[in-house]
């Protein structure tokens, strides 16, 4: 089983003011081949984001952290730039394959500014904040998904 932590960014959502959708969403589509060991609803401010991704990485909580929200053109959407601020090598092609599929659906998909790219030994990949795009992104890359660890890297997508 892979482990996985999940990071929301959400201003409402960590005043508690809306729900978690696509967080769930994207628990319950893991649910057979991964275990979450860590989950949190945080505001969309650029260094918590980061510190608490790379906590996670430092820390060897998860093999993979997906985020969920922050993606977009509002500015305070800064997820993407707080996984920069932590990565230490970029994995351009999750991203580049979650947007050709949103484009197969709405010609809105280009307009995602998500990233991935690796701490560590862990995979960090930004999705959108929606549902529907959530469930549409991860189904992009669990597509894509081997089902064997490498010694060196944990996981291997």
């Amino acid at each position: 089983m892979y482990r996985i932590a999940i990071i929301t960014a959400s201003d409402k959502g960590a005043r508690g003011e809306r729900v978690d959708v696509s967080g769930q969403v994207i628990r319950e589509m893991c649910q057979e081949f991964a275990t979450v060991t860590s989950y949190a609803v945080l505001a969309d401010e650029r260094a918590p984001l980061a510190a608490a991704m790379a906590a996670i990485c430092d820390q060897d909580q998860a093999d993979v952290i997906f985020t969920t929200g922050g993606t977009g053109f509002a500015p305070r959407d800064v997820t993407p730039e707080a996984t920069l601020d932590v990565v230490e090598r970029l994995a351009p092609g999750i991203p580049e394959a979650m947007r050709a599929e949103s484009m197969r659906i709405t010609q809105r998909g280009c307009l995602s500014r998500a990233v991935a790219g690796i701490r560590g030994n862990t995979l960090i990949v930004n999705f959108p904040g929606s549902e529907k795009a959530s469930r549409e992104n991860l189904g992009a890359v669990l597509g894509a998904r081997s089902t064997h660890r490498d010694a060196d890297t944990h996981l291997s997508l």
